[in-house]
């Protein structure tokens, strides 16, 4: 058990509030332990309907995983602490991908990386005004993970490649648009929500609805056909061809988003996505995350990226290679191979 994550229940429902706020609810291998713990306890339960994930306080809802330590273990100790740690997330990620009863996932706030990881499985996603959600792992040369490689393929048109590509922070109003969200809440009634559906567990989708309001317009809706022309091609190179010959300030400004982020990860994400997108069994999906985990992490790309984004703050990462054309096939192809026998990830027993 760990101070970092509270785990409560209220009646019929069982309640993970994330508690780390001076690290933006980022989570730790221990909170990730302490959460599967709970929700396996709470699965096996009659007396348990279903499940609320929050943050306590602060800015919230869960700015990603501990990268700080991944990092420290990929210089250290050859990968083994940020591989434990990969290995409790993805277990976690496939819990609640698999869970059998409703979960509702308040994403206000902060939601990346790791946020994404819990959230996106939930059955109830709400978003509101306060919602920040990104995939932003190029700026750092690791890699979409928590199931990127599941949930962003399957967004509208491309919009998935072109968030992963770009970075792009998607607001509430957006989040309900892409599929992200499945509810648009005003912050002030996320209290009242939580407090009847913990009186009336059964009946989350009937109060979810009532308390919902009309979001702003979806900015990321304006430029739809823009992503998914522009953003079509599977190949890192095309895409970046794509917006170079597209006269908008608009594509200018996507370039520059794209050009400056990890080549490698970059290309990892295409191929991660087209992999992903008709995949039928989501452990598969995890296990082969837990794959280009293992090796990313070990990469100078991703020891550099930490450096410049969250030690020095620079913003001036040195990729290597530096250019799309360095990152060979076969590069990619020794990323996504399988691990050693006794190596690989598996979930839970169900």
């Amino acid at each position: 058990m760990t101070a970092e994550v509270h785990l409560h229940t209220h009646g019929r429902v069982g309640h993970v509030s994330l508690a780390r706020p001076k690290a933006l609810h980022a989570l730790t291998q221990a909170m990730c332990e302490a959460m599967s713990e709970a929700l396996l306890g709470w699965r096996d339960d009659p007396q348990i309907e279903a499940v609320l994930i929050d943050h306590a306080e602060g800015r919230g809802f869960c700015a990603g995983g501990d990268v700080a330590l991944v990092r420290r273990s990929a210089l250290e100790d050859g990968g083994a602490a940020g591989r434990a740690f990969f290995f409790a997330e993805y277990r976690l990620n496939h819990l609640l991908f698999t869970y059998p009863k409703p979960v509702a996932a308040f994403m206000d706030g902060m939601t990346m990386g790791g946020g994404v990881g819990i959230s996106q499985p939930a059955k109830y996603r709400v978003a509101t005004e306060n919602t920040l959600f990104a995939m932003p792992e190029g700026a750092i040369g690791l890699f979409p993970d928590v199931g990127a490689g599941w949930y962003l393929p399957r967004l509208k048109g491309r919009a998935g490649a072109f968030m992963a590509l770009t970075g792009a922070r998607l607001d509430g109003a957006e989040c309900l648009w892409a599929g992200l969200a499945t509810h648009y809440l005003q912050s002030e009634r996320l209290a009242e929500a939580k407090a009847r559906i913990a009186d009336r567990p059964s009946e989350i989708a009937a109060i979810l609805a009532e308390l919902s309001a009309e979001p702003p317009a979806a900015r990321i809706a304006g430029n739809a056909e823009r992503i998914d022309r522009l953003f079509a091609s599977d190949s890192l190179e095309e895409i970046i061809a794509a917006l170079e010959g597209d006269p908008s300030d608009w594509a200018a400004k996507e370039l520059k988003a794209v050009t400056t982020k990890c080549p490698t990860t970059a290309k990892v994400a295409l191929r991660e996505f087209a992999e992903g997108a008709p995949r039928t069994d989501f452990a598969e999906e995890m296990r082969a995350e837990y794959r280009l985990a293992a090796r990313m992490m070990l990469r100078s790309d991703f020891a550099e990226g930490v450096r410049a984004v969250l030690i020095d703050k620079d913003n001036a990462p040195r990729w290597n290679p530096a250019a799309p054309e360095g990152v060979t096939a076969e590069a990619l192809d020794e990323i996504f191979a399988p691990l050693p026998a006794g190596e690989e990830w598996s979930p839970f027993p169900a």
